[in-house]
C-alpha cells in the first residue's frame, strides 16, 4: 500500500515537515482552497510548507491556478494568499484520508468518470505515457498528440488536453518559451506528484 506520507518523503528526500505537510493538505481537501492564514494555524512554518507544496503542485497560489499556468505569477506566502489544490490533488488526498492508500490509477479513473470523459478507464495508461515521455516534466502537444493516436484516442486531442488541465494533471508552460520553441508547438508541465506516482507505477508494471 502506498501511502501519502511515503510519497511526500521521497519528492522531499526527507521526512522533514511532511507530517505537516500532510496536515495542511487534509485542510485544503475540505474545500479546494487554504489560505495563508490556515496554514499558519496548522504550523509556523508556514513560508516552508507553502514553498514545498508549490514546487511540488500540491498546492498553487490562487492567481496562478485561475489563469490555468502554475508558473504564470511568483508564490507570495503573505497574509491574504490563498491557495488552490488541483483537482487530481484532491482526490488523492481524500482517498488517502478514507482508505489509507494513495493509488494514482484509481483516482484518475475517479476523477475523469465524474467528469464523464468516455475513455476514463484508459486515462491512468494515458497519463503513464505523458509522464514517461515528458522532459523535466514539460512535454509539447506534438508528443501529446502522437501518444492519443497511438492509444486510439487521436480524434479526441483537443477536449483530452482540455480534461488533463481542468483535472490538474497538467498545465499550460508558457514560460518555458525555449522549450516551445524547440518544440515547435505549445509545452504543458506534467503534475509532480503525478508524475512521481506514475512513473512508479509503470517502473512496476514492467
Amino acid at each position: 500500500m502506498e501511502t501519502l506520507e511515503r510519497i511526500l518523503t521521497r519528492l522531499s528526500g526527507s521526512e522533514e515537515l511532511v507530517p505537516q505537510i500532510v496536515s495542511v493538505l487534509s485542510r485544503a481537501a475540505r474545500t479546494g482552497v487554504i489560505s495563508y492564514e490556515e496554514v499558519g494555524q496548522i504550523d509556523e512554518n508556514a513560508e516552508d510548507i507553502l514553498l514545498s507544496t508549490n514546487q511540488w503542485r500540491l498546492l498553487v497560489p490562487w492567481r496562478t491556478w485561475r489563469s490555468g499556468e502554475w508558473d504564470d505569477s511568483v508564490l507570495m506566502p503573505a497574509r491574504g494568499e490563498m491557495y488552490a489544490m488541483p483537482n487530481i490533488v484532491r482526490e488523492l488526498v481524500e482517498n488517502a484520508e478514507q482508505t489509507g492508500d494513495c493509488d494514482i490509477d484509481s483516482a484518475l479513473e475517479r476523477l475523469f468518470k465524474r467528469a464523464k470523459e468516455p475513455s476514463w478507464e484508459r486515462m491512468p495508461g494515458l497519463v503513464r505515457r505523458l509522464a514517461r515521455e515528458s522532459k523535466d516534466l514539460k512535454i509539447s502537444v506534438v508528443q501529446i498528440k502522437k501518444i492519443c493516436s497511438e492509444l486510439g484516442l487521436g480524434d479526441r486531442v483537443d477536449s483530452l488536453i482540455s480534461e488533463l488541465k481542468g483535472s490538474g494533471v497538467m498545465s499550460p508552460s508558457l514560460g518555458a518559451l525555449a522549450k516551445v520553441v524547440e518544440a515547435g508547438s505549445p509545452v504543458y508541465e506534467i503534475n509532480r506528484l503525478v508524475f512521481e506516482m506514475a512513473t512508479i507505477n509503470e517502473d512496476n508494471s514492467d
